[in-house]
């Protein structure tokens, strides 16, 4: 039986069921995390949608984010992981996961590690949202409008508005169907891509002024720090594009972000292009991700910053 099978079945088997995606939710996280749940309470099911962080200002108008919480105390029958390559991205709702009868994990990562009883893997999808697509068809659900803004803003996050590698045709038939049955396209991408705060701006700006290359123009890195965030009173989520604007600078393969999220640890954002697989680098350090998209947390030290570079230096020998 594979994986599509079985997640449908525990689904209909399940009266109560918690969804959750990881922790600083991206677009693929939220939009997945919110399809799914929509879609779950159409076929009459007890669902509680979760996200350790809450969900970033810029999705905050999607549908059903105001239904998010942060944690849930009830046992489920069903807890539900989307897009998280291994447990420890749960954060804190793995609680809720260790409560549950069944654990299912729908996720495309190509680098994993499993935790679940149930698994949906789809490592040639390209967001997530492809497969919860998928997965409600399987049952039989009907895609409202609600369901399909959702489902797009994973989509259209997770391929970064169809610029990088990970997109197949499916992927554009998928979005087809979605603006067939009425989604407003234009109005997503510019609540995702063309709209920002002014902090996430000015911070941009002082990242990109700061950066520093290697080994010739191929790394380009840099650092927010924590003072950085004060003086603008911005959010670590107003930094989320800026590795993507490192890696789109003229010879760079490899962009690196650091930045302080409190204690004494960095959150490190990495991205690449020519095939170079970062993915490697972030599983040293306990993270994950994909081979170009990856991230990881490593102490706030001179030594540590180092130490990384070097392994993404090697990368390129």
């Amino acid at each position: 039986m594979d994986g599509l099978v079985r997640a449908k079945n525990s689904i209909l088997a399940a009266k109560t069921i918690a969804v959750s995606g990881h922790v600083n939710p991206d677009g693929d996280s939220i939009g997945s995390l919110l399809s799914l749940g929509l879609g779950l309470e159409s076929l009459g099911k007890k669902v509680y949608m979760i996200s350790q962080d809450g969900v970033p200002q810029r999705y905050r108008k999607l549908p059903g984010a105001s239904r998010v919480v942060r944690s849930i105390d009830s046992p489920v029958d069903l807890a539900i992981a989307v897009d998280c390559s291994n447990k420890e991205i749960l954060g804190k709702t793995y609680k809720t996961f260790k409560r549950s009868g069944k654990i299912l994990e729908i996720d495309h990562h190509s680098f994993r590690r499993p935790f679940g009883d149930i698994l949906y893997i789809d490592k040639q999808a390209a967001s997530v949202g492809e497969m919860i697509y998928v997965l409600l068809q399987k049952l039989r659900a009907h895609i409202t409008d609600s369901i399909a803004q959702n489902l797009m803003t994973s989509i259209v996050v997770e391929t970064s508005s169809f610029r990088l590698p990970n997109v197949r045709a499916f992927t554009l038939k998928v979005c087809a169907d979605l603006i067939n049955m009425g989604t407003n396209f234009y109005k997503l991408v510019d609540m995702i891509f063309w709209s920002r705060r002014r902090q996430s701006a000015i911070l941009a700006g002082v990242c990109l002024a700061r950066s520093e290359f290697l080994k010739g123009g191929r790394i380009a890195w840099s650092i927010i720090r924590k003072k950085d965030f004060d003086m603008v009173g911005g959010k670590d989520e107003d930094v989320d594009a800026i590795p993507d604007e490192m890696r789109s600078i003229s010879k760079v393969d490899i962009a690196v972000l650091f930045r302080e999220n409190g204690g004494n640890t960095l959150r490190v954002s990495l991205r690449s292009k020519n095939r170079v697989n970062v993915a490697g680098i972030a599983e040293h350090y306990g993270g994950g991700g994909h081979f170009d998209v990856a991230g990881c947390t490593i102490p706030n030290t001179r030594k540590s910053i180092r130490d990384l570079l070097k392994r993404a230096e090697k990368l390129l020998r």
